[in-house]
């Protein structure tokens, strides 16, 4: 049977009803099947980059240049006269397409709304995770060669590299998603590609408070201390929306202001008109002309922010963020990874302690106490759901301990037969310090915002 033939055979032809086709053939004629048309996929592909005009790439808009691929696969197959059935040939011509204009394989898993995490391990396993549970997909890429390739065309982009001499990279995709690549010789068994996806419609209040994310008072509350220029840290594990819920509380923020933003991969998509965006550098080739946070908190002081953002402190930058916090510039907003807000504390004095600066404990916890107000703890519950499961205010010190006051909070009180967790959100009756600030500030708080019967 001809390449043409067995691509038109939508059946085979030669099973009948007498004589049953086997599970054996059957699986042979398909593995025989998707070999020829890899073959045909890679040969276009080979032949299009040869023949192909690649001086109009640049001139030209993404659409303008997938009508021109899907032009030039028709004509590749008329003149070899290799007929498709309709579903084939719009497969084949999407998938040459993607390979050269988007991130190949990846793209219909980008395209998902559903899908909020691609987890490659290798180029023969592609997980994903769609509404909190992780599940694997029939996606491939053809080798570990392909799947450099497609690495590599996404870190270029943002001027970043990845290989044996610098085998882990972060970056970023176009529309914000993040990723992460770790390659040989660290990643054993392939290339290990890791993309955080962003909603191509960021989640309003009002979607986390229909997601129980939340209730309709902590998101005032929330709200309120963004306007009045309340300085927030916000804290979570890996996965728990930190970023999501950093770039609501944004939204928030006056128009009127001046607002710095500082991320090692740029991920923070802010609305208001006066926004710059930093982005940390990594060392070139020879090691040399690295950026890191804390250079860029030191020079976004001098750029005459009224607010200074950081999409996550990690490092010794954590104490010019504090001092940043301190000396004018309220309402700034950073996450931090913790699992709890005392965690969070706790990973604040450990960072400042690896800043190089040999500060006595409890002039160290005064700076931070001056420095922030309120920890906004979010959480990836066992379902997979986000929630915001703490509001705690840090109203000072006594002696040498840091205090603090929840204001909200979400108790776990189980988890029905199909793993949903169950419970709920409630003020603790506490009425927070910071309400005389939101006061002065001309912001209205109700007594019964804090009652835990509501």
């Amino acid at each position: 049977m001809s390449l043409r033939d067995l691509l038109n055979t939508a059946t085979p032809q030669f099973a009948t009803e007498e004589a049953p086709e086997s599970d054996a053939a059957r699986t042979g004629l398909q593995s025989q099947q998707s070999a020829d048309t890899q073959k045909l996929r890679t040969d276009i592909h080979q032949d299009l980059l040869k023949k192909f005009d690649l001086s109009i790439l640049g001139k030209i808009t993404d659409e303008e240049l997938k009508q021109r691929i899907a032009l030039y696969i028709e004509d590749y197959l008329k003149e070899h006269g290799v007929v498709l059935g309709e579903q084939s040939h719009h497969a084949l011509i999407a998938e040459i397409q993607n390979e050269v204009v988007g991130l190949g394989p990846l793209e219909p898993l980008l395209s998902d709304p559903t899908i909020s995490d691609i987890l490659v391990n290798g180029p023969f396993v592609v997980f994903v995770e769609r509404r909190g549970k992780l599940e694997r997909t029939k996606v491939r890429f053809q080798n570990d060669m392909h799947l450099m390739r497609i690495i590599d065309k996404i870190v270029s982009r943002i001027g970043r590299r990845v290989d044996e001499s610098s085998p882990m990279v972060d970056a970023r995709l176009a529309d914000g998603s993040r990723v992460n690549a770790i390659v040989s010789p660290l990643a054993l068994d392939g290339a290990a590609l890791s993309i955080r996806k962003f909603s191509a419609h960021p989640l309003r209040t009002e979607d986390l408070i229909r997601y129980g994310s939340m209730t309709q008072d902590m998101a005032f509350l929330l709200a309120a201390m963004v306007k009045a220029k309340t300085n927030l840290l916000i804290s979570g594990g890996t996965g728990s929306g930190k970023t999501t819920l950093l770039n609501l509380l944004s939204s928030y923020i006056p128009e009127d202001e001046r607002i710095v933003t500082i991320e090692d991969a740029a991920e923070l998509r802010l609305q208001q008109p006066h926004v710059v965006r930093l982005e940390t550098r990594p060392p070139n080739i020879e090691g040399h002309g690295e950026i890191t946070q804390r250079a860029l908190i030191k020079n976004s002081l001098r750029m005459r922010p009224d607010r200074v953002i950081v999409g996550e402190v990690r490092g010794a930058e954590v104490l010019d963020m504090l001092q940043a916090m301190n000396t004018g510039h309220e309402g700034s907003m950073a996450t931090i990874h913790a699992n709890t807000s005392r965690d969070a504390l706790t990973r604040l004095e450990n960072m400042v302690g690896i800043s190089g600066l040999n500060i006595p404990t409890r002039p160290m916890r005064q700076q931070i106490v001056s420095a922030l107000s309120v920890i906004v703890q979010v959480s990836r519950l066992s379902d997979g759901k986000r929630k915001v499961v703490s509001i705690m205010e840090i109203t000072g010190m006594e002696e040498d301990i840091i205090t603090t006051q929840e204001i909200f909070k979400f108790d776990q009180t189980g988890v029905d037969d199909k793993g949903a967790v169950q419970g709920r959100h409630h003020a603790t009756g506490v009425r927070p310090r910071f309400a005389t600030k939101l006061i002065s500030r001309g912001i209205e708080i109700p007594d019964s915002l804090f009652d835990p019967a509501r």
